[in-house]
């Protein structure tokens, strides 16, 4: 008898048990991951192996990482385009398959014409240490004739985990007893065994790839002994390198077996006082439906919003029923909301930043650029 297809929904109980877990709850380096989400979800290791394998064979999962704190490994912002409407769609495929250090790249829009609307295209960029964020924007507006971009690097992040499967039917307004803790952005400067083996760990895992001993062949690669990879990944978590063991699922899109598993993608702006905006993005960032909080500087052209955060959700009115309620709160805590809007994510795709050093000054070669002409 043919043995009984593994199921791969996100609504099994099953997988959902791992998800919950999987997607956004072990945190820092493990040496056993795996053995980690089993302990946590209740589900036995052999079953969380066996799912996770067939989830990401059928592309229900679309990678397993060991993810970085990369705003700590390479100079980073989110980037606004405004590119007339003609051209948002080449420029989007050019930012997706051509530029590794463009991540995050998603067509954006508002409800009504307002501040900032006209910055349809929207994408997270990362330099590795040294360079200059500013001249790669530039080469890319030249490439793909942008009219200009606003680069809003991250002062303090509130927030950072998308977790789809654990907040569904969470209800707007649900939030942690205590403040949001602020994490500072501070580039830590790494030797090259520590970038040797930073590459290894981050690189995404095959389905076959995935067993209990997950590192040993990550040491292979790095060339190091596994008892060295794990210190040398050890001390990185310690300095604050090192993020999430993550499976991560689409944002948007409809997977294979037709579930769609978020369907709105909400960006949501804030106007607070200035000196209040620490205050304010601990508020926000305490909201469990909030995946991402910053506080980053829109300036002028958004109005000179300050604090910024992404949420998801199937229902639009539900996305927009946290906003409100996220809202009321920071009036609650007496802070004052001078400005705000939502801009909603289309088409969009997601790709992790490249953020090597080594891999920069290839890209710049094969661009015909000198590497050091692009240096801060």
């Amino acid at each position: 008898m043919t043995a009984p297809a593994i199921p791969v929904l996100t609504t099994d109980p099953i997988n959902a048990q791992i998800l919950a877990v999987s997607e956004d709850q072990i945190q820092g380096f493990l040496r056993h991951p795996l053995d980690e989400i089993s302990r946590l979800s209740g589900v036995p290791l052999d079953t969380v192996i066996e799912r996770l394998r067939a989830l990401l064979a059928a592309g229900t999962i679309r990678r397993i990482r060991q993810t970085l704190l990369a705003t700590n490994l390479a100079d980073g912002a989110l980037c606004a385009w405004e590119i007339p409407l003609e051209r948002t769609d080449a420029a989007f495929e050019y930012m997706f398959n051509q530029d590794p250090f463009s991540g995050h790249v998603v067509v954006r829009s508002t409800d009504t014409a307002t501040h900032g609307s006209t910055y349809r295209l929207w994408t997270t960029l990362k330099v590795p240490q040294g360079f200059s964020l500013e001249k790669h924007a530039e080469v890319l507006r030249k490439k793909v004739n942008a009219e200009r971009f606003r680069l809003m690097p991250a002062k303090k992040l509130f927030a950072l985990g998308v977790g789809h499967v654990r907040r569904r039917g969470m209800e707007p307004g649900s939030r942690a007893d205590e403040l949001a803790e602020a994490v500072d952005v501070n580039v830590v400067h790494l030797s090259d065994l520590e970038w040797r083996v930073l590459t290894a760990l981050k690189r995404e895992f095959k389905p076959e790839e995935l067993v209990q001993d997950l590192w040993a062949a990550r040491a292979v690669e790095a060339g190091v002994s596994l008892e060295e990879f794990c210190r040398i990944a050890e001390d990185l978590n310690g300095r604050m390198v090192i993020g999430r063991f993550s499976t991560f699922l689409e944002h948007v899109k409809t997977l294979n077996t037709g579930e769609k598993v978020t369907k709105f993608n909400a960006l949501f702006h804030w106007a607070v006082p200035p000196g209040r905006e620490m205050e304010a993005g601990r508020e926000v960032g305490r909201h469990h439906i909030m995946t991402h909080a910053y506080w980053r500087e829109g300036g002028p052209e958004f109005k000179n919003v300050n604090v910024m955060g992404v949420a998801h959700g199937t229902d639009r009115d539900v996305v927009l029923a946290h906003k409100a309620a996220i809202d009321r709160h920071l009036e609650e805590a007496g802070i004052h909301i001078s400005y705000t809007n939502v801009f909603w994510g289309g088409r969009s795709e997601i790709k992790p930043s490249e953020i090597s050093p080594f891999a920069y000054r290839d890209w710049c070669r094969s661009m015909g650029i000198d590497p050091e002409t692009m240096r801060a």
